[in-house]
């Protein structure tokens, strides 16, 4: 494996010169798996945390829908309203030295073993207090997992390069995050949540000591004048990155609705069998993870951008025809959640890569990359806590509860699970295409 670093000049919008790294070669697979490694553990926990759990303190500790969602809602919001702080912390941690952000990021990786565990494993068995320890766990759980993968994000996005590796940085990442998603799906299902407890605390020592081992990005070393610390709304101030935001807002709130719902649909409107549960999940993040190589041979020739939008396009029409199903079409739908999956892979491998582009073209890289990744992964569980605080509720208002089978509220159900998504897909399609494609806000993030 060769690694070589090519210094180059970059100018700020202030006007302070630095110099920072224009192109890191990140080649091999070894400089894949020790970077990308830490993105198995943190996929791994993300399945359990927003699917697995609501459904698991729903049916099996019989907490009220209303209330688990307006725990969930409150419990993401608080989470993603830190993240933007949890930024320029890493941002502060970046400007002392790589080493200082690593064991950081190790006390970060204990603290999300330990939250993790205490989520699943409850020592009180009344709502009340199931949904006060919840609470509380979710706040631990919910800050060390912002804070590592805040660190682990900006990393990669100081490592630099043009599209095509900022894109092959971002798939190593979600790629080793796609195999964790894959064992998640499957592990709480076949091992029980003991085993799966002990194999992600595993995953999580695996990926640090891997991170430790990785290309390290370069420091930015001041040349002229010094520069004050960026303000936290800084990347509000670029319109390339709140073009790019509110694209990927629309397209998240997509995404998260169905995988907040689809145990729900499987179960009630599929009447599919409880062991086919893993295999639904299990294909759509398999699939996702085949597809992304595919996906990244299609950057050079259309764009970071406009194939994107071939996913959503693709995303759409996979879920208009997942509304058509009921009971005892489960062949079809594991049909749906391949074709779903590999839509997915661009969901996955290009937004991280076109921010990457966009903060570099701003002139903010090597300075404000947990600022930016603060506001973006603000904007992820902005957009999950929308999905369980607002779906949830809305279900059961409805007259949806977990196990019906009349047809309305069965109807109710499938318009959630698909049609919803396919106009929220849609619009973050148009947004694309009229914010960054049409009228690209920066050319080196089009």
């Amino acid at each position: 494996m060769t690694d070589v670093i090519a210094p180059a000049m970059v100018t700020s919008p202030a006007g302070a010169s630095t110099t920072a790294v224009d192109k890191t070669v990140f080649t091999g697979w070894q400089a894949g798996l020790r970077y990308g490694w830490m993105g198995f553990p943190l996929a791994f926990v993300a399945l359990p945390l927003y699917v697995v759990l609501p459904h698991h303190y729903a049916t099996t500790l019989h907490v009220p829908l209303a209330a688990l969602g307006a725990l969930m809602l409150g419990a993401r919001l608080l989470d993603a309203v830190i993240d933007p702080l949890l930024g320029r912390w890493s941002d502060h941690l970046y400007a002392q030295s790589n080493p200082l952000v690593l064991r950081w990021g190790g006390v970060a990786a204990l603290a999300l073993a330990l939250g993790f565990a205490l989520l699943f494993f409850p020592p009180v068995n009344t709502p009340t207090a199931l949904l006060v320890w919840a609470g509380l766990a979710l706040l631990l759980t919910y800050t060390a997992f912002s804070a590592l993968s805040i660190l682990h994000q900006s990393w990669g996005a100081r490592l630099g390069g043009d599209e095509t590796q900022r894109s092959r940085i971002v798939a190593w990442r979600e790629g080793w995050g796609l195999l964790g998603v894959v064992l998640a799906s499957v592990a709480p299902f076949t091992l029980g949540m003991e085993a799966t407890t002990v194999l992600f605390a595993l995953a999580l020592a695996g990926g640090w000591w891997a991170w430790r081992q990785a290309v390290q990005p370069p420091s930015v070393a001041r040349v002229h004048a010094v520069r004050a610390p960026e303000p936290l709304w800084l990347p509000f101030s670029r319109p390339a990155f709140r073009a790019l935001l509110a694209v990927f807002m629309a397209n998240g709130i997509a995404s998260a609705v169905p995988a907040t719902l689809i145990l729900f649909f499987v179960q009630d409107r599929l009447q599919a069998p409880a062991h086919l549960q893993p295999f639904f999940l299990g294909s759509y993040f398999l699939c996702a993870a085949l597809s992304m190589p595919l996906w990244l041979c299609l950057v050079p020739r259309l764009g970071l951008a406009r194939t994107w939008g071939l996913g959503m396009l693709m995303a759409i029409a996979v879920f208009a025809f997942a509304a058509q199903l009921g009971a005892g079409d489960s062949a079809a739908f594991m049909v749906v959640c391949a074709l779903s999956g590999v839509a997915l892979g661009t969901d996955l491998a290009l937004p991280a890569a076109l921010l990457a582009g966009t903060i570099a073209a701003s002139g903010d890289r090597g300075q404000a990359e947990g600022a930016y990744f603060g506001w973006w992964n603000f904007a992820t569980k902005l957009n999950l806590a929308l999905a369980a605080g607002v779906a949830l509720p809305l279900l059961g208002l409805s007259g949806y509860t977990p196990g019906a089978q009349d047809a309305t509220a069965l109807r109710t159900l499938t318009f959630a699970y698909c049609l919803v998504p396919c106009a929220l897909k849609l619009l973050a399609a148009t947004l694309l295409y009229n914010l960054i494609i049409r009228k690209p806000p920066c050319n080196d993030a089009s």
